[in-house]
């Protein structure tokens, strides 16, 4: 069937970025709904300690594990990202519109097949990695590409407790090598403390409807 001009693949948005051959590229997925300033430290964190060329801003259609009542448009949520995330080597994505994928898994998997002469590394916050267990063949995930996790208040302990930390414990490389983990063969995964920011898009969210109905 022929897309129509309306066709959310038809935006530029939904492309995969350019990179160069060898670069390693930070993959930070999420709804974003919306974005706020604790999600731009951790790709902040995650640029800076990693060695990474570029960190793209996967801003997916629809989390499977959350609730789409109030999920804003793919549309708001790019511009809104992108608002935030002004920084030469960040781009910001919905490639998964594109690709048809709705799993991070499915989504990494295509990347490494359309992009085989790039490095990835999975980035997510402490938060999820508490919950990581829970997300369609997450095992399958920690095994085809290295993983940066980077600290968010209140989730740290929850995170290195978690059944996805215990279960690759033994490939849990020390914070201070944290530059050589995009370099490492899966799995490979590594902690990453130091500011955190406790702004969160469900308060967010919640403070919105909250001025609405006042």
């Amino acid at each position: 069937m022929r897309a129509t001009a309306t066709d959310p693949r038809d935006d530029p948005r939904t492309a995969i970025p350019h990179a160069e051959p060898g670069n390693v590229i930070g993959l930070f997925g999420g709804s974003f709904n919306p974005p706020h300033s604790g999600h731009r430290l951790v790709a902040d964190v995650a640029l800076s300690r990693l060695g990474l060329d570029q960190l793209w801003w996967l801003v997916t259609p629809g989390n499977p594990l959350k609730d789409h009542a109030q999920l804003a448009p793919l549309g708001e949520r790019l511009d809104a990202v992108a608002a935030l995330a002004r920084h030469p080597r960040m781009r910001v994505t919905a490639l998964e519109t594109r690709l048809g994928t709705s799993y991070s898994a499915r989504t990494v998997d295509l990347l490494r097949q359309k992009r085989p002469r790039l490095r990835f590394v999975w980035i997510m916050g402490a938060d999820n990695l508490a919950g990581f267990h829970r997300w369609q063949d997450w095992r399958g995930l920690m095994e085809s590409v290295p993983v940066a996790v980077i600290d968010r208040p209140g989730a740290t302990l929850s995170a290195l407790w978690s059944p996805a930390a215990q279960t690759f414990s033994r490939w849990r490389i020390d914070e201070q090598d944290a530059g050589l983990v995009a370099r490492e063969r899966a799995p490979a995964w590594t902690f990453l403390h130091g500011p955190r920011d406790p702004s969160s898009s469900t308060r967010i969210r919640a403070g919105q409807a909250g001025t609405r109905m006042s």
